[in-house]
Formats: C-alpha cells, sequence, structure tokens
C-alpha cells in the first residue's frame, strides 16, 4: 500500500485577512492557516469544509467543485 500525498493546502497567494480574521483568499481563519503544518489530513479536511461553507455564504462560489 502507498501513502497518499497529504491534503493540499488551499492558499492562492491572496493573503489578506477581513474584519474576522478569515482570509479573503482561501477562507481560512487566521487560526487555521497558523495551525495547517501540523494537522493531520482529518483536520484539513474539516478546515476545507468550513472553507467552503464559508466561501458559498460570501457568495464567492457560483457552482460546487467537481
Amino acid at each position: 500500500m502507498t501513502a497518499s500525498a497529504p491534503v493540499a493546502s488551499p492558499c492562492v497567494h491572496v493573503c489578506a485577512l477581513d474584519d474576522d480574521d478569515i482570509c479573503i483568499g482561501c477562507q481560512r481563519s487566521a487560526a487555521e492557516i497558523t495551525r495547517w503544518s501540523r494537522m493531520d489530513d482529518h483536520e484539513r479536511r474539516e478546515v476545507l469544509a468550513r472553507c467552503q461553507v464559508r466561501a458559498e455564504a460570501a457568495g464567492l462560489l457560483l457552482s460546487q467543485p467537481r
């Protein structure tokens, strides 16, 4: 069995935090960004799910990713 690659960072190199400390580029919180490298894949997937919800709530997604 081969090991799979770790869940990739959602960073899109548009790094700026809004008033709620959420990155306007990737939708991660400042705490999530800081902890990312120490998270396991399960935690990273949970963060990505929250990012998806935040992006949808902000009207940033026009369609579901495939």
